[in-house]
């Protein structure tokens, strides 16, 4: 463990954690050389778990010796750890941490579609879902309610920002995930189908199922396909869809944030034993 007092906001060493922006920080420009921000120690060291390599730890001086005693443990020996007051760390950040700690951490390669979905039975797919929050929430219910794999079109937020990190809990890191995009002549639709799923669309049409119905058919190997925030899935997603399912609504409400409406549905959906 390498100790390093920080006492101005303005100290390049912990700029990766106050001055780069999401965009800067994933490196799209050198991909093996793209970070993110993980908040908190059970999060942290959930990553740290699932093979994520920490570069650096930024902390309140006075948890070296209580919550971040586990990851520094388990960190490389000389990976530095930026220790400041509370105060400092809140003025740098913009923000009170979580318990005071934060650490960037390496970005991974993304791994083939046809790795992440080989042995998926259930497949949650975000097309365009584009607010951190609905991400985070989205990745936290699939991996508690059976989800095996999760998709993302570009369009969409990165699973790896600091914010859908912090609200899925650490589950963007349980669960295989990568981006989603028309290959080889095929929408990223059909490229599912290639790969032997029946794909659902979550929209409200004329040919909509309820969840209940398409439960009972029970597909074998199933990819759920969940719109952006503002408008659903788009007119070609849904009329390429296998299926187009629908939550049974009440009292004159017409749908459900996309948080919820995922949640709903992979419960409805999922996989029977």
């Amino acid at each position: 463990m390498i100790l390093q007092e920080i006492q101005s906001v303005d100290d390049a060493r912990v700029a990766v954690y106050a001055g780069l922006t999401e965009r800067q920080l994933q490196n799209r420009k050198d991909p093996a050389a793209g970070l993110f921000i993980c908040e908190s120690p059970k999060v942290i060291l959930t990553a740290m778990g699932a093979g994520y390599e920490p570069q650096s730890l930024l902390c309140e001086r006075r948890h070296v010796e209580g919550d971040a005693r586990g990851i520094i443990a388990r960190a490389p020996q000389r990976m530095p750890v930026y220790v400041g007051e509370r105060g400092v760390l809140e003025r740098l950040t913009g923000y009170t941490l979580t318990r005071g700690v934060l650490c960037a951490m390496r970005r991974p390669a993304l791994p083939a579609v046809e790795d992440v979905v080989r042995h998926a039975r259930r497949v949650a797919v975000l097309d365009a879902v584009v607010d951190a929050t609905n991400v985070g929430a989205i990745f936290r219910s699939a991996a508690a309610l059976g989800v095996d794999a999760v998709l993302l079109t570009p369009q969409s937020c990165d699973a790896l920002n600091r914010r859908a990190v912090r609200v899925s809990m650490g589950s963007v890191f349980l669960l295989p995930w990568t981006r989603l995009e028309a290959a080889d002549g095929l929408s990223p639709i059909r490229r599912l189908h290639a790969l032997g799923f029946e794909t659902a669309a979550t929209a409200l049409t004329d040919r909509s199922i309820t969840l209940d119905d398409l439960a009972r058919q029970a597909p074998p190997r199933l990819a759920i396909f969940l719109g952006g925030e503002g408008y659903g899935l788009a007119p070609e997603v849904i009329s390429e869809a296998t299926h187009v399912v629908r939550i049974p609504m009440y009292h004159g409400v017409d749908s459900l944030n996309v948080g919820a409406a995922a949640a709903v549905t992979f419960y409805a959906l999922r996989a029977q034993d």
